[in-house]
């Protein structure tokens, strides 16, 4: 298969611990506007001791079917309420400046 990402492999990506150990499914993809990184995301928290980074080909040995979402267009996210459910996707809300 093709790799479907605009980003490598190896590209470091933000995924929840949960999601990387496989305890939580992913609820939340997110294709960051600004320097086009992704995050795979638990949907309960972003807490920084809550992130990991990891390289983004591990995305599809979690889930297969993220496959999907690989197009997302930058500026946007992906959520659903649970892993059967459909993806419903929209803009990113803006990042709060600290």
């Amino acid at each position: 298969m093709k790799w479907p990402f605009d980003q490598p492999r190896n590209c470091a990506t933000v995924f929840s611990k949960s999601v990387l150990n496989r305890s939580r499914p992913i609820l939340l993809v997110s294709h960051d506007e600004d320097d086009h990184g992704w995050q795979f995301l638990d949907g309960v928290s972003e807490d920084l001791e809550d992130l990991a980074l990891a390289g983004l080909g591990h995305v599809l040995e979690i889930d297969p079917g993220i496959v999907e979402l690989a197009d997302l267009v930058p500026g946007f996210q992906a959520t659903r309420a649970g892993p059967q459910e459909q993806w419903v996707v929209e803009p990113a809300p803006p990042q709060d400046e600290d």
